[in-house]
């Protein structure tokens, strides 16, 4: 009686725990069917209760039978109408912690690419514990012109408001040592400088003496050789602050790296067929009509590597040929051209293959370099690619067309590639494979034939001479064609 009573009180809402998986049942009936039940359950429990509690453990065929037929009915309702939600647990942070870190790595590595130089050029490298600062200070016209804008202007201001107030100071302590402040306005005293009755008056004569305004109200008399003197320091000091200012300004403001910003390479580069080789291409175009005077394109490829000693080489540089041998890196960039890097045995990609591509860590450099044609200043272009960046089995769309008169390039396609067939091997495997294609061509059959001919023709006089001893070289010859029939077989293959 108790279990039944257990199961009764407990059959509209229970949990089941399954391997950790908490399964939340939400019992959907009809509104009919749930008051009956509900109804009928509730006065067989209470009838139960009384019974239990006056007879003790006294129990009627009926009663069993009621809950033998009845709850059979519920559980089965439950079960078809109702929704079940699986909720994972949530993982507490120790076991978060307990994932293999490779597979930590490869997700952050998924997340995040590391750039060693950004899509704009710009080198990710940030030089940190540099403890010889004063390097800084002993080329400081370069220190100037690599700073910020902002700070280069406050630097231009802060100056020159300096300079004239540390002179407009020594104007002013020229007139109090001599006591020209005390005779303002006596006409038999001889002042240093005419007009000059206060700080800000000597402060005014600084500007107008280090900018050569002279406005004529203010002037220097002869009968003060302290301040004679004075002048002449302030206008040499002037001019070599003024040199030094306005150059650095000039450098700054002439510098050709907004040249490189109409210098544009494409968002990808791709891997595929070229006249019967695996090659590596990238495209490259200038947006100006004023062009760029002996341009010349490298490319290296950033990866870290292991060396046969073991020690470890962080980011290590190696040149990709993308046509110095043959003077292809020298550019004529009047329309945008596509780079070709050739994968040969002396690529850095010679074994690398189309799934081996997906899974490396290494970048791509490219660099773009010539002179500014209006100024002659060097002008220098970077980019980069990463794996993802490298489409495998790509071309590059067509860009340059032939209009009435002239040609016209759409950048609109600049960036735009077509998918094509491309062997997903590497180059290395693929060489292998067309020289097993190749070697019964190459080596060929009638070039075999006529060496045994002539081996024949050679061995007919020793025939004659010898006599006896045709046996064994008919043998000979006999595995010589034997031989020569193989390679016809193999050919035929």
């Amino acid at each position: 009686m108790d279990r039944w009573l257990e199961r009764g009180e407990t059959g509209r809402e229970r949990d089941r725990r399954t391997d950790g998986l908490v399964l939340s049942v939400t019992v959907r009936r009809d509104t009919r069917r749930s008051d009956q039940s509900e109804t009928g359950t509730g006065n067989t429990l209470q009838r139960d209760t009384c019974e239990h509690d006056s007879t003790g453990d006294r129990q009627t065929e009926r009663e069993r039978e009621h809950w033998a037929q009845n709850l059979p009915e519920v559980q089965m309702e439950q079960d078809v109408e109702s929704t079940v939600t699986v909720r994972q647990p949530k993982l507490p942070k120790q076991a978060r912690d307990d994932v293999p870190k490779p597979l930590q790595d490869r997700e952050r590595a998924k997340q995040k690419i590391q750039r060693y130089v950004r899509k704009d050029g710009k080198c990710n490298v940030h030089h940190g514990n540099v403890r010889e600062t004063y390097r800084y200070l002993t080329d400081i016209f370069t220190t100037l012109v690599d700073l910020k804008w902002r700070f280069n202007l406050f630097i231009f201001v802060l100056v020159y408001t300096v300079t004239w107030l540390f002179f407009g100071f020594m104007w002013w302590l020229i007139a109090y040592v001599r006591g020209d402040l005390e005779h303002i306005g006596d006409n038999q005293w001889t002042p240093c400088v005419n007009n000059l009755n206060g700080f800000v008056s000597a402060f005014l004569f600084s500007i107008e003496t280090e900018t050569t305004i002279g406005y004529g109200h203010r002037v220097i008399t002869d009968k003060c050789p302290e301040g004679i003197v004075l002048l002449l320091v302030q206008s040499v000091l002037g001019s070599i602050v003024n040199a030094f200012m306005v150059g650095c300004m000039f450098v700054k403001i002439s510098q050709p790296k907004k040249r490189a910003e109409t210098l544009v390479f494409s968002t990808n580069a791709v891997i595929s067929m070229r006249d019967g080789r695996l090659c590596l291409m990238f495209r490259v175009g200038d947006l100006r009509n004023s062009h760029i005077v002996e341009a010349s394109i490298r490319a290296k490829l950033i990866k870290s590597k292991q060396t046969k000693e073991g020690e470890f080489i962080p980011l290590n540089q190696t040149d990709m040929n993308v046509g110095y041998d043959t003077g292809d890196d020298r550019l004529f960039l009047v329309s945008p051209l596509i780079i070709c890097h050739e994968i040969n045995q002396h690529s850095p990609f010679w074994e690398i293959s189309k799934e081996h591509l997906a899974q490396e860590e290494l970048e791509i450099v490219v660099i773009l370099e010539g002179m500014v044609e209006a100024t002659g200043m060097t002008c220098q272009a970077r980019s980069s690619y990463v794996a993802s960046e490298i489409k495998w089995g790509y071309r590059f769309t067509p860009v340059l067309t032939l209009e009435d008169g002239f040609y016209e390039v759409d950048y609109n396609s600049f960036h735009e590639i077509y998918e094509t067939n491309t062997p997903s091997c590497s180059a290395r495997e693929l060489a292998e494979m067309t020289a097993r294609s190749r070697l019964p061509l190459t080596w060929s059959v009638a070039s075999k034939l006529s060496q045994q001919g002539l081996l024949d023709s050679q061995e007919e006089p020793r025939e004659k001479r010898s006599g006896g001893g045709g046996g064994g070289e008919a043998e000979e010859l006999t595995e010589r064609n034997g031989d020569v029939a193989n390679i016809e077989n193999e050919s035929k293959v």
